[in-house]
């Protein structure tokens, strides 16, 4: 039921701009106001989220590490899996956002005799996170050309690598490929693996779907529905410059793609989505191992009483005496 309850959310959303297009007329709507409403949204959500988690207190010092603390000379530490300097930390947290490093060596546990575990890699989950976050960078990289003009070299360069293949295939590039078919395998992850499908919440198929909508949307208005990319250019031009228009003959397509990538906008600073920025704030990823270094205190840490060993020795020492206990002070 959450991913009929998810899959019925996202027809909706596509159904909501052909309302709005073709039987209201609210062009300017679909093609100014809400694109300015998301942006406004997303970005002042994310820098709520940013900034909550900035002036949440870390008292403790906590990093998750895999590898040799730095600790005596003959001992071989790991400057990148468990960092003592500023250097090691920026170096482990580049592995973790641009190539997943904890996620490659996720494994899974099963037991599969009485008192006898099972270790597996899950080399795919990795490979599929990779697949799309990357080819969604590509993506995004290669839309920036609608909003500069001139269009930098290297976004032209991209965009003809990306598009290597279309002598065989017209207007398809690989990122299209590889994008659908990470998409498919997370989200039919979730579906086949009773466990993983027993945790995950409509709002993991929901993400899950939206993205996919946006994908599929932006494909079929290349293959199937035509739209004017020069038109789209002038109003993501005009929009940019605070000057907005919006041309005539665009079609419904695209403001179907464009109203889920505003959705998805909107829905980012309040869903799981946004870990791309929480792991940068995650004190287990960006805090130094140098415990045995220096010692963290804990500035909470309030003055009480104690009673030390010491003075609980003087306290019965009559006592320990006569039982026949060693005393540390005669």
């Amino acid at each position: 039921m959450r991913i009929l309850y998810s899959l019925v959310a996202v027809l909706l959303l596509v159904t909501i701009p052909f309302i709005g297009i073709l039987g209201l007329g609210l062009d300017y709507v679909f093609g100014v106001v809400l694109p300015y409403l998301a942006v406004v949204v997303f970005l002042v959500g994310m820098v709520y989220r940013v900034v909550k988690w900035g002036r949440a207190p870390v008292p403790f010092h906590v990093p998750t590490v895999a590898g040799q603390q730095k600790s005596l000379p003959w001992i071989k530490s790991s400057s990148t899996e468990s960092p003592t300097s500023t250097l090691g930390v920026i170096g482990r947290m580049a592995l973790e956002v641009l190539f997943f490093r904890s996620l490659f060596r996720h494994d899974r546990v099963d037991l599969e005799k009485p008192r006898q575990l099972t270790y597996r890699a899950k080399r795919f989950l990795w490979l599929g996170g990779l697949a799309f976050h990357w080819s969604l960078l590509t993506i995004l990289f290669r839309h920036s050309r609608f909003f500069l003009e001139p269009v930098p070299g290297v976004v032209t360069f991209v965009r003809e690598v990306d598009g290597i293949l279309q002598q065989p295939w017209p207007l398809l590039y690989i990122t299209d490929f590889v994008i659908v078919a990470a998409l498919t395998y997370l989200f039919l992850r979730r579906v086949i693996y009773p466990r993983t499908r027993y945790i995950s919440l409509f709002a993991d198929y929901f993400a899950v779907l939206l993205i996919f909508g946006i994908v599929l949307s932006g494909i079929l208005m290349r293959l199937v529905f035509k739209t004017d990319l020069v038109a789209v250019k002038e109003m993501a031009m005009s929009v940019v410059t605070f000057g907005p228009t919006v041309p005539e003959g665009i079609g419904p397509a695209f403001y179907v793609h464009l109203f889920l990538v505003c959705t998805l906008l909107v829905y980012f600073p309040f869903s799981k989505l946004v870990h791309m920025a929480g792991v940068l704030m995650s004190p287990t990823r960006n805090l130094k191992n140098d415990s045995r270094a220096h010692r963290h205190v804990n500035p909470w840490n309030r003055p009480v009483p104690v009673h030390t060993y010491e003075e609980w020795e003087n306290e019965f020492r009559e006592v320990i005496a006569k039982a026949g206990l060693p005393l540390e002070k005669e």
